[in-house]
């Protein structure tokens, strides 16, 4: 099992962890709202013995720098600095969620060259044609801050909001220390990222093999929702992991790991084991 070790790029801008051999092929790991890069500890531990495994605290996260503004558009440009600052050749970025997002923008954006995609339990655009679902979906997420509520009095019950009926045993914990560990005013600008964002006209153009992942029981990023954007993605590949929420790579690491390696492995065959 490859060791897995915490480094910061020379500026001191990001922090994330790492796994494997700084010849393999680089995978990126993006996280999503109330995340960090020590949610991805087991899949460092599984790509890291044949990629070079990567996990980004976005900004805001862990020992990354905060980002003023704050936007999809804007993570994405922070991601491609990330990128530059540790000369990876055509990494294959998987994004969760919010992280999923942002691999969106990146390659709508024309951020930099890709192997492959991975857009797990994400969406192309946010809010739907009633503009009140936007704002009620802040209001509940900054609400109870609002009221006096701290991340770490909210992080059981965002925790259990997320995953789904049978999720690993270590699954919860990892996600509530997580979310308990997030600045207040990161999760705000977090949140308030999402507004505006819509990519479904750049599904099309998408030209790296791509891996569109969803959970049978994730209520925020529906497997219908997911199957509908993987038919406008040319050639893309789609699974919906059943009995899944919302944090598959948490709840069901080895389900996860598989369908993420065996996709890798069919479009990059022999291109991802070290020199």
């Amino acid at each position: 099992m490859a060791e897995t070790v915490s480094a910061t790029t020379p500026d001191g801008r990001f922090s994330f962890l790492e796994a494997g051999p700084q010849d393999a092929v680089p995978v990126v790991f993006l996280h999503g709202i109330g995340g960090g890069a020590r949610l991805w500890t087991n899949q460092l531990a599984s790509f890291g013995d044949r990629y070079r495994a990567i996990a980004l605290d976005l900004p805001g996260y862990g020992g990354s720098r905060p980002l003023e503004p704050a936007s999809v558009g804007t993570y994405g440009e922070a991601v491609a600095d990330f990128v530059r600052a540790l000369r990876l050749d055509r990494p294959v970025l998987v994004g969760h969620s919010l992280g999923g997002m942002i691999v969106q923008s990146y390659m709508a954006d024309g951020l930099g060259p890709l192997r492959a995609a991975v857009l797990a339990q994400t969406s192309p655009a946010f809010g739907g044609r009633d503009p009140r679902w936007a704002q009620d979906f802040v209001d509940a997420r900054l609400g109870p801050l609002d009221r006096g509520a701290t991340m770490a009095s909210l992080a059981p019950s965002v925790a259990a909001s997320l995953v789904g009926p049978d999720p690993d045993p270590a699954a919860v914990p990892l996600v509530e220390g997580c979310f308990a560990a997030v600045p207040e005013p990161t999760w705000r600008a977090s949140v308030l990222a999402l507004l505006g964002f819509d990519r479904r006209e750049a599904l099309a153009r998408i030209s790296v093999p791509t891996l569109l992942l969803a959970g049978s029981e994730d209520r925020n990023a529906p497997a219908a929702t997911m199957a509908k954007m993987a038919d406008k993605v040319p050639g893309a590949d789609y699974l919906c992991l059943e009995g899944v929420g919302h944090m598959a790579f948490a709840e069901r690491p080895g389900a996860f790991d598989r369908a993420v390696l065996d996709f890798l492995h069919r479009h990059l065959g022999r291109e991802g084991t070290p020199a």
